[in-house]
């Protein structure tokens, strides 16, 4: 059937003088001297033969037709190494009103609200162009909650927040947050565009959710 169809043939067998080695345009030796079966029955060492040439044949037409982690991922879209190299953060983020942010002057007891209204675990810290000036996270409040000198009602939250923190944009691969927050042991990132602007948030939660970890 396939000869009928002008269809190129290799083949790979243990037995060169083999119907199937006979009729290949191309004949690939993956015999054996013995198997690893104690009784040299089974299959065994030729099977480990026959598993390691189709890699190497695999690998080498990758190579030559230049096939991509990109191209990997479209045939596979549904799995877990597809995900890893399709999901975008603008995929999984929280954008519009699930974005926490609270202005620069807000009180903490306003920032507390707007963490608790969208429950990712911190709220960003804006100035009036919505350029992003720091964020506060639970472990930002602790640390306020443990110093008795913090007024806990009108303290600015400006003056709590961790400036200069890490961020992403929206064009990134989800895998590559998952690797900023493992790096700096973090459990949320602000989304920001090249202006440094607010565009969007996300967590581990939905990291996890992706199935990009």
């Amino acid at each position: 059937l396939i000869k009928r169809q002008n269809v190129p043939l290799i083949a790979m067998t243990g037995n060169e003088f083999s119907s199937l080695a006979k009729l290949a345009d191309v004949h690939l030796d993956v015999s054996v001297s013995e198997e690893a079966c104690p009784l040299g029955l089974a299959p065994t060492a030729s099977t480990t033969a026959a598993l390691v040439m189709g890699d190497a044949l695999a690998i080498a037409l990758l190579e030559a037709r230049g096939f991509t982690s990109e191209d990997f991922a479209r045939s596979h879209p549904a799995g877990t190494l597809g995900r890893r190299l399709l999901v975008r953060i603008s995929d999984i983020m929280h954008s519009g009103k699930q974005v926490p942010t609270v202005d620069q002057h807000a009180s903490l007891t306003t920032a507390l609200v707007e963490m608790t209204r969208t429950g990712l675990g911190m709220t960003t810290v804006t100035n009036a162009e919505g350029e992003l000036l720091g964020v506060f996270t639970d472990g930002d409040l602790r640390r306020a909650v443990d110093d008795a000198d913090i007024d806990l009602r009108d303290t600015p939250v400006r003056s709590l927040m961790t400036s200069n923190p890490k961020t992403i944009t929206a064009d990134k691969l989800a895998v590559e947050a998952a690797q900023v927050m493992e790096a700096f042991k973090i459990h949320a990132l602000p989304v920001v565009d090249e202006e440094n602007r607010v565009v969007g948030a996300l967590n581990i939660h939905d990291l996890l959710r992706a199935r990009v970890v």
